[in-house]
């Protein structure tokens, strides 16, 4: 009987094998959805040098040329002529502008800086989320894969019973129903591996979108997960370890921080200019050039009642991102308990198709001596092959299911994938 483990898929010598830390790594690079956050994180750190340019001085120059209808001189008495508006006037000016005293810019700053943290982090979540589904699809495809080993073993074993089930038809041996019987063996065996080759393209080829790739690779079935032991508080490294709770807690502070603002708007504000100003009308001060250095107050006392609306949506929206935060803590320890118990049931499942799949091989290896010897009949043998066959891609997918519960897991404990 040809063994199971010495049946290979039928691929080019000339394909190769991506590895699941090679499929991370290009999903890492290549990801299309990951370029759009990342991208979007550039443009979320400009932030707090937007802030910082309210703060900064403002130097702006300006010139101008005029054609007069006249020109205008005035000559005083005992004096020179002083040119009040030449025919042809040219001017030129250079400003100045510093902020001294801007309360309502201080908060702004600050909350620049948290805007940019929480950009950080939920691109981090973003990330982990992409690598997390590309390990899913990694797992999935490589599991279709060794179903199609299973297929193609049990496709190896009908057709070499068709045959000899046609020599003995031939002899007069056995009955035209069981020659009947083996062509329809043969015939379910092609078309599950056909169906199992299909759903292998169809996942390798959406783990090659995923990593922006051409679907000429094979893979190679990852161990199962390690995940931490039961008496590891996994719940409490959900609540550190995410990206996406933490995001929640510096949302509560951007709100705090959005609410001070408004509060720091009732201040007045100070503010420095200086211009210098350059023409060819030199005007009764006799001079080309002046220059005047200003400092201003404001401070709005009343402006309608929007700051105090201004206060009260704030204040909502504090309520809100304190709500949220709580909400993102409670969730995670939430996926945290589903996930250990889901993991939990798949290895007990896992364990009773590796159980089944052992009793399986040894019922196949029974059957198959006792059909030898004349014993049993070539139905058994039929049984026997497609329930070991059955037990295979049984293991599989319980093999699959443990894996995809441990990266389950490993996600909603925030360790999955915890670094760039």
């Amino acid at each position: 009987m040809i063994s199971l483990l010495a049946v290979t898929l039928t691929v080019s010598a000339a394909t190769p094998v991506l590895t699941l830390d090679e499929a991370l790594e290009a999903a890492r690079q290549n990801n299309l959805d990951l370029k759009v956050a990342r991208a979007r994180l550039e443009q979320s750190r400009l932030l707090s040098n937007r802030a910082w340019a309210a703060y900064l001085p403002t130097v702006a120059v300006s010139g101008s040329y005029t054609r007069n209808s006249a020109e205008a001189v005035v000559a005083l008495p005992g004096g020179p002529e002083i040119v009040i508006q030449p025919l042809n006037q040219f001017a030129a000016q250079a400003e100045v502008r510093q902020a001294l005293i801007a309360p309502s810019l201080w908060p702004a700053i600050r909350n620049a800086g948290i805007a940019e943290d929480v950009a950080e982090l939920n691109t981090d979540n973003v990330r982990r989320e992409i690598l997390f589904v590309v390990a899913q699809s990694y797992y999935g495809a490589a599991s279709y894969q060794e179903a199609i080993r299973a297929t193609e073993f049990l496709l190896e074993v009908n057709k070499a019973r068709e045959a000899d089930t046609q020599k003995r038809f031939d002899v007069g041996t056995v009955t035209r129903v069981a020659l009947l019987r083996a062509q329809l063996d043969r015939a379910r065996a092609e078309q599950d591996l056909v169906r199992a080759r299909n759903a292998f393209s169809s996942s390798r080829l959406a783990l090659a979108t995923l990593l922006q790739r051409d679907a000429d690779f094979t893979l190679e079935l990852p161990p199962v997960p390690q995940v931490p032991p039961p008496d590891v508080d996994l719940a409490q490294q959900a609540l550190e370890q995410r990206p996406d709770v933490a995001a929640a807690r510096r949302n509560l502070d951007l709100a705090l921080g959005r609410r001070q603002g408004v509060w720091f708007s009732y201040l007045p504000g100070v503010s420095l200019s200086g211009v210098y100003r350059l023409g060819n009308a030199t005007g009764f001060a006799g001079q080309n050039d002046s220059w005047a250095l200003t400092i201003g107050a404001q401070w709005t006392l009343w402006d309608g009642g929007l700051r105090e609306i201004n206060l009260r949506e704030e204040s909502a929206r504090v309520a809100e991102a304190s709500a949220q935060q709580k909400q993102a803590e409670s969730r995670a320890v939430e996926e945290v308990s589903r996930a250990r118990l889901e993991y939990e049931n798949a290895q007990a499942n896992l364990a009773k198709a590796e159980e089944a799949l052992g009793l399986a091989r040894e019922t196949q290896r029974l059957t198959e001596i006792s059909f030898k010897a004349g014993v049993a009949t070539y139905l058994e043998v039929a049984d026997a092959n497609s329930a070991l066959t059955n037990a295979e891609v049984g293991a599989i997918s319980e093999r699959l299911q443990t894996s995809l519960a441990a990266l389950r897991l490993l996600r909603a404990a925030g360790l999955f994938a915890a670094k760039e």
